[in-house]
This record gives C-alpha cells, structure tokens and sequence, in this order.
C-alpha cells in the first residue's frame, strides 16, 4: 500500500478511503472541494473537515 500526494490533477470521490496525516487514520472521504481546499471525511464516527494537502490517496497494487 502506498500514499500518493493529491495534485491538482488529482481527483477524490465520495466513498474512496484517504489517510488523514495529522490524525494517522483512514478515513472516507464524504466530499471534496478543490475550489474551497477542503475534504470532509468521516472516520471513528466523527465527521472531519480539513485541508486537501492533509490528505494523501491511497494506492493498491493488484496483488492486494
């Protein structure tokens, strides 16, 4: 499992499991703003809001 930076180019979708880096949690992703900075996410049951360079994408190889 490796974690990718999300770019500019880069797209989230609701539902897609992101790392949270401050928190060091994988949580999923309920929305994601790039005009305004921000993924809300959800994890541990708690809703979260914070900005999209505090995420990173989550990238399996096929094997797992």
């Amino acid at each position: 499992m490796k974690f990718e930076i999300i770019t500019e180019d880069s797209k989230v979708y609701p539902g897609e499991y992101v790392l949270h880096e401050p928190s060091q949690e994988i949580v999923m992703c309920g929305a994601f703003n790039r005009e305004q900075n921000f993924i809300r996410a959800v994890g541990r049951g708690q809703s979260m809001k914070d900005k999209i360079d505090n995420f990173r994408k989550i990238v399996l190889s096929r094997d797992e």
